[in-house]
């Protein structure tokens, strides 16, 4: 059962599906860009990509700026979406997840914001849960601008200069 997003979080995901870099997946297979059955664009990055793998851990080693908007927003900060490693029969799928919650447990809650390419039977807007060690990038809005996304920004020379340029242009450092 699909979700209605709010505005802001439309905002976010828009933002998000904006570039072919922004729905990475990171994944082992030869071919560098294809679709997803939602038409979102996907990226495949081997896991021993050193670029990626080095914007996984500035966004691991920065997620307290994201906890700390996603506790206290300010006015101006909108549509937190976390970017959450799933294990594959492949070895793994990095989807954006939205309307994210923190559950009692100590673990994370929320809904797939693109279709899944690689976890049969699973679909955008289903909700999922997931654990800390999982998250491999954060984003936010904050006056219109994408503040996080690490995972974005080695992908942007593999996009057409036109697209990189728009969505270097959205984006905003914490």
């Amino acid at each position: 059962m699909a979700t209605r997003l709010s505005q802001p979080m439309k905002w976010a995901v828009l933002a998000a599906i904006t570039g072919a870099s922004v729905l990475g997946i990171l994944t082992i297979g030869p071919t560098p860009e294809v679709s997803a059955d939602d038409r979102s664009p996907v990226v495949d990055v081997r896991t021993t990509d050193p670029e990626m793998n080095a914007a996984i851990a500035r966004a691991r080693g920065s997620l307290a700026t994201f906890w700390a908007s996603y506790d206290a927003p300010k006015p101006s900060e909108t549509g937190h979406s976390l970017k959450v490693h799933f294990s594959t029969r492949k070895g793994g799928e990095h989807i954006w997840i939205a309307e994210v919650k923190k559950l009692p447990n100590g673990s994370y809650s929320g809904r797939f914001a693109n279709e899944p390419r690689d976890l049969p039977g699973r679909r955008a807007g289903e909700e999922v849960k997931f654990a800390e060690a999982d998250i491999s990038d954060w984003m936010f809005m904050r006056n219109g601008k994408i503040v996080g996304g690490e995972t974005i920004k080695p992908l942007l020379k593999s996009m057409p200069k036109a697209d990189a340029d728009a969505l270097r242009a959205r984006m905003e450092q914490p």
